[in-house]
């Protein structure tokens, strides 16, 4: 069962389990912060509407497309 790092919390998954659901079970589910303050969430959940936009190991991301692994960092206040 792999384990990541949301932004700095600690979450155990399911292996298999998207970044975009862990994000959904471990946090607020979202993935990010517009510039208006805003907090922003996965929309259509196969990578066209660029919502879930994420840090993963310091490279951005889409959050619905990539798979969860052990020791993973996930940042959403980037």
């Amino acid at each position: 069962m792999p384990e990541l790092c949301i932004d700095g919390r600690k979450l155990s998954i399911a292996e298999g389990t998207t970044v975009a659901a862990a994000l959904a079970l471990g946090s607020d589910g979202c993935s990010r912060t517009s510039v208006t303050g805003q907090r922003r969430a996965p929309l259509c959940g196969m990578g066209i509407c660029q919502e879930c936009r994420v840090l993963i190991d310091s490279r951005r991301r889409l959050a619905c497309q990539t798979l969860c692994r052990d020791g993973m960092r996930v940042d959403t206040r980037a």
